[in-house]
């Protein structure tokens, strides 16, 4: 069966909806919104449309900084990721930065299989080369769906050490500020974060050859 799309009055309508509901139970909080936010938390998320950020942790509007792409990549090149970054860091004084993945991911999975797609093949090299570098881990696993999630999880950790790597973490911590950058998994087969427990709140954590002369 065809799946019926939604016209843009529907969302318009839902919005509308929305709104009101919000401000039925508590009629302040689009004011108090409009004046400030003071999110605690930055996410750097995938693009995938089956990942809301806000709802997968229970937060409401203004409570999480949000950035999106591919795969969840940090990329050191990336001008539009580090913009949001040090905004997210240096002005919002964000105390906890999430890198978080998912399971089943068409990106990694596609760097994983050296599938050709176009422009995008530039920005998920980076994952074909952690798959090649960690290739002995995959030796025991049978099926593709236990790579690509396995794959999955490596990227987050690769990508919390990348964001520790910027001039932007290392000069938040040089300046005394709180800050730890986390690496979560979200399933979609059962709506649950998987924690690696992978955190890092100082450079002493960091590789000697990645920690920057702040001095």
């Amino acid at each position: 069966m065809e799946k019926e799309v939604k016209s843009l009055q529907d969302l318009i309508d839902n919005n509308r909806n929305w709104s009101e509901e919000i401000s039925r139970n508590d009629p302040e909080f689009f004011p108090t919104l409009a004046k400030q936010q003071a999110p605690d938390y930055l996410w750097i998320g995938c693009s995938d449309s089956r990942v809301p950020a806000n709802e997968i942790v229970g937060l409401m509007p203004g409570e999480l900084f949000v950035h999106r792409n591919v795969a969840n990549m940090v990329v050191h090149t990336d001008m539009n990721l580090l913009s949001v970054l040090q905004y997210a860091v240096e002005v919002l004084k964000v105390r906890h930065v999430i890198v978080v993945g998912h399971y089943g991911c068409g990106g990694v999975r596609a760097a994983m299989n050296n599938q050709k797609l176009g422009l995008i093949d530039n920005w998920l090299l980076e994952i074909r080369d952690l798959y090649h570098q960690k290739r002995n881990m995959f030796k025991g696993l049978q099926s593709e769906e236990e790579k690509v999630d396995l794959l999955c999880e490596l990227n987050v950790i690769r990508q919390v050490s990348n964001l520790c790597h910027t001039s932007i973490v290392q000069d938040a911590w040089a300046n005394g500020q709180k800050l730890a950058v986390h690496g979560w998994v979200y399933g979609l087969s059962d709506g649950k974060v998987n924690n690696l427990n992978v955190t890092i709140n100082e450079p002493a954590q960091l590789n000697e050859v990645y920690r920057l002369d702040l001095e």
